[in-house]
């Protein structure tokens, strides 16, 4: 009897201890590993005292739940070697004048790790026109249409944009659209345009701009309402991506121009955010309200354990 007494303190106090959290140790929290990937530009380095990627890493490094490593694309495998990329959590992209370096390969690699939810990427300022950027936003148009019902497959072509050409007119259509055609024998066939990820405005004469939070979100926790920034470039809408999941921050200047500067895609199973504020030359990322939004995002945007 006295055995079976201890069998069942023993059993009730360990389904006890299951059921309350706390009370059983599950070891230490495994932290989140971000690699900050750079092109590294020397303009960088009058307003940094480093490159952009290393002083990134430094403010994102006084987080105890980060791992993060800094990379560049002269390092070896460009810095995004596969065996790096299966061993990060969040890809957080600086890119701006070396975007065709970064082949559309590697990219379609890096969209596919976000796809399976392996991998969530985080793209900075002029990353917009990034390899990486471009091809995930590809994957999204694609993922949408696809997710149509009444579209099939195989009467569907993805035409892809120039990538790299000049900034399109005000006026211009934007990316992505669909072009669907009607044929006498009852046919359909639907050309959708995938998106250039650019757009019609841009001046980088230091202004400063406004920031309006747009929904309350992971994201913007222990942010007010309205951000500001002495110093940025300005970029114009229209912005030629696919509508975002999320639509978190809006950025206007005085002279009018405004701009969806932070926004949420799914891709499968993974997560992109884009952040617009920035350029080399002006010390965005070391604000504490960037540093912390940052951090934020990180935090919601990796996989899931």
């Amino acid at each position: 009897m006295s055995n079976r007494r201890t069998f069942i303190k023993h059993t009730t106090a360990g389904l006890a201890a299951a059921m309350v959290p706390g009370i059983l140790s599950a070891g230490p929290a495994k932290k989140i590993r971000v690699l900050v990937w750079d092109e590294r530009q020397p303009e960088a380095l009058k307003a940094y005292g480093d490159y952009l990627g290393n002083s990134l890493a430094v403010e994102l490094r006084k987080n105890t739940g980060l791992e993060v490593t800094s990379v560049a694309l002269d390092d070896t495998g460009q810095g995004i070697a596969s065996d790096t990329l299966r061993n990060t959590d969040v890809l957080i992209w600086w890119g701006h004048l070396r975007h065709d370096e970064v082949s559309v390969e590697k990219s379609k690699e890096i969209a596919e790790l976000i796809k399976a939810g392996k991998l969530a990427y985080i793209g900075l300022h002029s990353a917009h026109w990034s390899n990486p950027f471009v091809e995930a936003m590809a994957e999204v148009t694609k993922q949408r249409v696809l997710s149509d019902k009444s579209i099939r497959k195989e009467d569907v072509s993805f035409e892809r944009p120039e990538l790299r050409k000049a900034l399109p007119l005000p006026d211009e259509r934007p990316r992505p659209y669909m072009d669907w055609r009607k044929f006498p024998d009852g046919k359909r066939k639907l050309t959708v345009h995938l998106p250039n990820c650019v757009f019609p405005y841009v001046a980088n004469d230091g202004k400063p701009s406004t920031l309006k939070v747009m929904k309350e979100h992971p994201i913007l926790r222990k942010l007010p309402q309205q951000l500001f920034l002495s110093q940025t470039e300005m970029y114009g809408e229209p912005f030629q991506v696919p509508e975002p999941d999320e639509l978190l921050l809006e950025e206007y200047w005085e002279d009018g121009h405004w701009f969806r500067s932070g926004m949420v895609w799914r891709l499968g199973k993974g997560k992109i955010f884009y952040f617009r504020p920035g350029h080399e030359t002006y010390t965005v990322f070391r604000e504490k309200w960037v540093v912390q939004l940052l951090q934020n995002a990180i935090a919601w945007i990796a996989p899931s354990k």
